[in-house]
C-alpha cells in the first residue's frame, strides 16, 4: 500500500474517504499525544475531520480542533504536539487529503511509511477504554497572523525612512496590493496580513467556498485570466493602479506572484529573489538554500552572487533536505531558505510551506525595490519549457537507468546529477532535468536555455530512442 505522495494523501473522496482518516488517525493516535487538526474550505472536511478525530481518540491521543484555516496557520499550531491538516491544496472540489506534521514539519518519508503499514494490516490500534483522549477548541488563526505579521517587522525593521520601533514599523506602507483569494482559506489570513503591515489591499474570490466559485483551486496563468484582467485594467476605484498581485491555491501553501500589468512572474524568478534576500541577510559562514531538481539555475546564478549555495532534494521532500543539510554542514552552516516552484519555507520563521508568510515577505520586497520590474532585474530569465514524453510505467525503472549514460554522452560538456532524476548543468547557466512522473505514464524534460528548443529537440531525441529501445 503507499497512501502518501509527495504532499501527504490526496484524491478523490471516494478514495480519501471518512473510513481512511478514522484508520490514519488510528495508527498516527498514540496515548499522551497531542494533535491539533484543522482543514481547508472544502465541503468535504467536517466529516473527514471528525472521522480523523475520532481516530485520533479512540487511539489515545487528545484532539485540539482548530477548525478552518490555511495549511501554514495548522503547521505553525502543531508546533510542540503533532498535527493534521485535511485539504487537497490545489485538487478539484470533488477530492480531499491528509497532511501530518510533528513539531511544525510535515512528516518524513519513514514516519509516512510507519502509518501506510498500519494502515495495511488493518490494525486498529484502539486505545484500552480508559485511555481514550479528548478534544478541545484551540482557536490559532488570530495567533498565527499575527507571528507572520511580527516576523516580517521584524526582517524589514531598518527600512530607510521606517519607524526603529520593529511594533510601529509598517514595511509595507504605500504599497497597493491585489489577493486572489481562490476561494480558499489564505482568505482568512492574507489580506488581513498585509493590511496590518501597512498595504491597502484589495482582495477577490475571498469568500471561502469549498465548490470554488471564483476560479479553480490551483493558481495559473489561464485560472488567473479574470484577475490579469483585472490587475492590468487598473480601474479599481478605490485604489487605482496596483502596484503587485498575489494569488493561493485553496489551501494557502502555494503562492503565485503578478506584476500590476497582470503578467504572472515565473516562479523560479520569486524564488531567486527570495532566496537572494535571506542569503544575504545572513551572517553565516555557509549559507544554503534547499531546493527542488526542476528548479532554475537562476536560483543558483543568484544564490552564489549573495555569498551562499544551493543543494537540491527530490520534489515534496524540501523537510527532509533541511535536515540533510544540517546534519551534514559545519558549525558556520545555516539553512536561510528553503523552496520549490510556488512553495516555500521560511526557516527563521519555521519548518513547513508557508505561502502567507511568502506574500508578506515578497510584498516587502517589492516594497524595498520599488517595484517588481526592479525587484526581478537582478534575475537572468532564460526561456523555460516542460515536455511530457510518452513511457509505459513498467519502462520508467530501465528508461531513467539508461538515460544516466545515455544523456551525459548526448551532452558531454555538462555537469551530471543523477540523484533524483538526470540534471545536465551546462556552463552558460543552461540546465535540462529528465525525472520520470509519479502519477501519469511519461518521462517529463525540463529545460532552460537561451536557445531552449534547440536544447529540448536533442534531449527529447535521446528520451525517444531510449524509450523505444526499454519499452
Amino acid at each position: 500500500m503507499t497512501l502518501f505522495g509527495t504532499a501527504g494523501i490526496r484524491g478523490p473522496v471516494e478514495e480519501v474517504s471518512p473510513s481512511l482518516a478514522l484508520a490514519v488517525g488510528q495508527a498516527a493516535g498514540d496515548p499522551g499525544e497531542t494533535f491539533v487538526v484543522g482543514r481547508d474550505g472544502r465541503e468535504t472536511g467536517p466529516a473527514l475531520a471528525a472521522a480523523m478525530e475520532a481516530g485520533l481518540e479512540s487511539a489515545g491521543a487528545d484532539v485540539r480542533r482548530v477548525g478552518q484555516v490555511p495549511t501554514p496557520a495548522l503547521a505553525f499550531a502543531s508546533q510542540g504536539r503533532r498535527g493534521v491538516m485535511l485539504t487537497a491544496s490545489h485538487n478539484p472540489p470533488a477530492d480531499n487529503g491528509i497532511k501530518l506534521f510533528a513539531d511544525g514539519v510535515e512528516y518524513d518519508s519513514d514516519a509516512e511509511g510507519a502509518i501506510d503499514d498500519h494502515v495495511a494490516r488493518d490494525d486498529a490500534g484502539l486505545a484500552r477504554w480508559d485511555q481514550w483522549g479528548d478534544a478541545q477548541d484551540l482557536p490559532v488563526l488570530e495567533q498565527y497572523r499575527s507571528a507572520v505579521e511580527d516576523y516580517v517587522r521584524e526582517r524589514f525593521d531598518e527600512r530607510p525612512g521606517t519607524d526603529a520601533d520593529a511594533a510601529s514599523n509598517t514595511p509595507l506602507s504605500g504599497l497597493r496590493i491585489a489577493v486572489d483569494c481562490g476561494n480558499g482559506v489564505g482568505a482568512l489570513a492574507t489580506p488581513q496580513v498585509l493590511e496590518r503591515l501597512g498595504a491597502t489591499v484589495v482582495a477577490v474570490n475571498a469568500s471561502v467556498d469549498g465548490h470554488f466559485p471564483g476560479r479553480g483551486s490551483k493558481p495559473t496563468p489561464e485560472t488567473l485570466a479574470a484577475f490579469t484582467d483585472f490587475l492590468a485594467d487598473g480601474t479599481e476605484p478605490a485604489t487605482g493602479d496596483f502596484d503587485l498581485g498575489l494569488a493561493h491555491d485553496g489551501d494557502a501553501d502555494r503562492l503565485v506572484v503578478l506584476g500590476p500589468d497582470g503578467e504572472v512572474i515565473h516562479e523560479d524568478t520569486v524564488l531567486a529573489v527570495v532566496a537572494a534576500h535571506y542569503t544575504a541577510a545572513s551572517d553565516a559562514d555557509d549559507p544554503v538554500v534547499v531546493t527542488t531538481p526542476n528548479a532554475s539555475a537562476r536560483i543558483d546564478e543568484q544564490v552564489r552572487a549573495a555569498g551562499g549555495r544551493v543543494e537540491r532534494v527530490r520534489l515534496g521532500a524540501l523537510h527532509e533536505g533541511i535536515a540533510r543539510e544540517r546534519a551534514a554542514g559545519a558549525d558556520g552552516t545555516e539553512i536561510v531558505f528553503a523552496a520549490e516552484p510556488w512553495k516555500h519555507i521560511h526557516t527563521a520563521f519555521g519548518g513547513w510551506i508557508d505561502g502567507v508568510a511568502s506574500a508578506a515577505v515578497v510584498a516587502a520586497l517589492v516594497a524595498d525595490a520599488g517595484d517588481t520590474d526592479r525587484l526581478r532585474a537582478p534575475v537572468t530569465e532564460r526561456p523555460y519549457r516542460k515536455v511530457s514524453v510518452e513511457c509505459p510505467d513498467a519502462a520508467k525503472a530501465d528508461a531513467m537507468a539508461t538515460l544516466e549514460s545515455a544523456l551525459p554522452e548526448a551532452f558531454p560538456d555538462a555537469a551530471v546529477d543523477t540523484d533524483y532524476g538526470v540534471r545536465l548543468e551546462f556552463d552558460d547557466a543552461s540546465w535540462l532535468l529528465v525525472r520520470p512522473s509519479g502519477t501519469e505514464p511519461y518521462v517529463r524534460l525540463y529545460a532552460e536555455s537561451d536557445a531552449v528548443d534547440e536544447l529540448v529537440a536533442d534531449a527529447r531525441a535521446v528520451i525517444e530512442t531510449t524509450v523505444s529501445e526499454t519499452a
